[in-house]
This record gives structure tokens, C-alpha cells and sequence, in this order.
């Protein structure tokens, strides 16, 4: 089975951060997230995958390359305009087959997509949509489904008093070839604009919709893995910190140097607490201080008597003397 990594979107909720650079390549313990998916894929025996790519699409084909770093061969799809949340996915069909997986590129996850698979191959649907239970529902599209795991509809961020489910769609899919039969007609689609070019779809606007008005199964496949769809920034320190605890299984890509501290770099005289990670080449003034959970970057510098406190700071982020990060994100400024 070949997979697609959609990783076109502008991420316009992380905002300044993907002002200069795609969500995918949002770090997560200091790897883009796409980084985590695509080891994730590979994990599981999906090692011929294609991409995406629209919002500076050359910082994604830079880290990446062909893929056989990570063990994967990697393709690649430009999208001069957007085509949607499926468009894209049209658009790459002959490579697709006849069964194929699609999944987000700027989400962090350790499904089991093997368990994923065994399910989608055991029923009779064109599709399988992997779907966790949330408390809160008003973030999140959710699907409404029978006993049996049919989806029935769905509802975009109900109030949870108005919700009929709690199942919020992952954005994690495995198709049959089948499903491209009920795309709408290019220039046809509902969701889009006036200035989206004929080839725009959209799953939740046009191709489910179309599932569920001819009567076609397609199922839910719960799963109670490890899903954050960093939506936010928070979401994203969050993101951080649970991955730095272990709460979702990634690769921290650090050496410990002492219990729950990781570090590329010479800690020197800096008092850190665990959990932390410390990218390399980060320079650490005289009393430094890291009150976990905290992630520093690549390249950081921070100075005398700087204090960090569950904070992140993505790649070349400074703190000036004896300043205080507490509960945030630093970032170099676009230039």
C-alpha cells in the first residue's frame, strides 16, 4: 500500500511562526513533524509515499530529499494553487494504485497503521477513517457512526451539548481507488472559491457527502493512540512537552546526560530539571537556568542569568541577559 503525506497547507493558526516556513516543518522535539510521520510510515512498511507541497515547497524537498535517508522513497506533487483538503489526493491517483493511505504531514501521532490497515482490509467500505474520542468537540469535525462503525455523518466543531458524537476525525485515511468516483466534476466543487483552480476538492464538503447521499459504506476505525493535530500554538508547545515525557512515541534524537535530560550541546554551568532537551550548538551563558518541561533549538543562545521555565525555543532563538521565558515559544523574527 503507498501512502501521501498532504503537506500543502499554509498553517495559518501558528502563525508568525509559518510566516517564513510550512507547518510540516513546524519542529517537534526539534525534528519537523513531517519528520515523525514519515519515520512513522516507514515503521509500518509504507515506504513508497508522496507529497504535497505548495507553501515554500523547497524547505520541505531540502530536509527530505528522496526519502532514503528515512528510509522511504519520496515523490513529489507541486500545487501551484491550493486544490483542497482532497484535490491534491486526485491529483496524484495514478501513483495511489489501488489502495493507499492518506495522512496529515503536520500532525503529530503514533498510530498503529498496521492495526489501521488490517481493519480497512476486513470490511467492504471504499473507506476508513480513523476517528479518537475528544472531550471537547467544539475543535474538532466529528463522525457520527452506526454500531457497527458505519459512518452516518458528521458535524464541523459542535458545541458538546449539541454533539450526537465525540469522535473527532484524525485527518488519517486509507482508500480504495474506488473513492475517486465520487469527486465532484472539475469546477464543481462546493467548497470552492471563485479564484480555486477546476481540480479544488474538498473531503468534508464534496467527496464524504457524496459517500453518504449514494448510499456507499465507508466505517470509523477508533483508535486511543497518541494524536495532536498542532492546530495552535499552544497545541504545539503541548505537543512538545508530551513527546519530551514520552506520552507519544517519537525519537528525541539526543543523548541522555543525566535522567530525563538530553543534550547535543555542553551544558557548561547551567542548572537544568528535567524533563529538557538541548539542541546541539546552543550556547548556555553562566548560570543558566531550565526548569522543565523545556525544548531548546539548534543554535540557541541564551545569556547570563536567563531563565527558561516550560518554554520552547525553536532553532537560532536568543534570550538576552537574565531574561525570563515562562509558558512560551521563541522564534527567530522573519527578517
Amino acid at each position: 500500500m503507498r501512502a501521501m503525506i498532504l503537506a500543502a497547507g499554509l498553517g495559518t493558526r501558528l502563525r508568525p511562526i509559518t510566516y517564513s516556513r510550512p507547518k510540516p516543518m513546524v519542529p517537534v522535539l526539534n525534528r519537523p513533524v513531517m519528520e515523525h510521520i514519515v519515520r512513522l510510515l516507514a515503521r509500518h512498511g509504507f515506504t513508497e509515499v508522496i507529497a504535497n507541497l505548495h507553501w515554500f515547497p523547497e524547505q520541505i524537498k531540502g530536509h527530505f530529499r528522496d526519502g532514503s535517508e528515512f528510509g522511504i522513497e519520496l515523490s513529489y506533487s507541486e500545487e501551484e494553487q491550493l486544490l483542497g483538503t482532497s484535490g491534491g489526493v486526485r491529483r496524484a491517483a495514478d501513483f495511489l494504485g489501488e489502495s493507499f493511505l492518506v495522512i496529515s504531514g503536520d500532525a503529530l501521532t503514533d498510530i498503529d497503521l498496521a492495526a489501521m490497515r488490517h481493519f480497512h482490509e476486513s470490511h467492504d467500505g471504499i473507506a476508513t477513517l480513523a476517528t479518537r474520542r475528544v472531550v471537547d468537540t467544539s475543535q474538532f469535525g466529528v463522525v457520527i457512526t452506526g454500531p457497527d462503525g458505519r459512518v452516518q455523518g458528521f458535524q464541523e466543531k459542535p458545541d458538546p451539548a449539541e454533539a450526537l458524537s465525540d469522535l473527532a476525525n484524525c485527518g488519517i485515511y486509507m482508500f480504495r481507488s474506488e473513492i475517486f468516483d465520487y469527486f465532484p466534476n472539475p469546477g464543481r466543487s462546493m467548497a470552492a472559491g471563485p479564484d480555486d483552480p477546476p481540480g479544488f476538492a474538498d473531503w468534508a464538503m464534496d467527496v464524504f457527502p457524496a459517500l453518504l447521499d449514494g448510499d456507499v459504506p465507508f466505517y470509523s476505525h477508533e483508535i486511543d493512540a497518541y494524536w495532536n493535530d498542532i492546530g495552535n500554538l499552544e497545541e504545539l508547545r503541548e505537543g512538545n512537552f508530551d513527546a519530551l515525557r514520552g506520552e507519544v512515541a517519537v525519537d528525541p534524537g539526543q543523548p541522555e546526560v543525566q535522567p530525563g535530560v538530553r543534550s547535543g550541546s555542553d551544558l557548561g554551568g547551567a542548572e537544568v530539571s528535567a524533563p529538557a532537551l538541548i539542541g546541539s550548538g546552543v550556547e548556555l551563558g553562566d548560570a543558566v537556568r531550565l526548569e522543565g518541561p523545556v525544548v531548546i533549538g539548534d543554535g540557541c543562545r541564551l545569556g547570563p542569568g536567563a531563565l527558561v521555565k516550560e518554554s520552547v525555543l525553536l532553532d537560532e532563538a536568543e534570550l538576552a541577559a537574565r531574561a525570563v521565558l515562562a509558558g512560551g515559544i521563541a522564534a527567530v523574527a522573519e527578517s
